[in-house]
């Protein structure tokens, strides 16, 4: 079946279910989550995500395709790649691609994780 989002950057964030505070936070302020989960059983996880300001672990180990439709925020690889990113970003993170979220304007992006 096809997956439609529509106007996923106009939904109010309240629209939004509440995934809680991120799970490895650094520093004082704790970014919290909240998104809309479009999959289906047996397709690939994807959805809207949106992020409150913070800084904290990247915990996805699956390859990840995203579009930003809004925020800024920064992304440094372990590795030691670090990404700018702002609204109209799209990226794509291969497999187990580990690092470290700097949240500086609440981001909301569309997703798709490949297994």
């Amino acid at each position: 079946m096809i997956h439609h989002i529509k106007q996923p950057a106009q939904i109010p964030s309240a629209n939004l279910e509440d995934w809680g505070p991120v799970k490895e936070p650094f520093g004082e302020v704790i970014a919290r989550l909240r998104g809309k989960a479009g999959t289906r059983e047996g397709e690939p996880d994807c959805g809207i995500w949106e992020c409150s300001p913070g800084r904290w672990r990247r915990q996805v180990k699956e390859a990840e395709f995203t579009h930003i439709l809004a925020g800024r925020c920064t992304f440094t690889a372990d590795d030691g790649q670090r990404i700018e990113i702002a609204a109209g970003d799209t990226l794509y993170f291969p497999a187990m691609s580990m690092g470290i979220w700097d949240i500086q304007e609440t981001v909301r992006k569309v997703y798709i994780l490949l297994k």
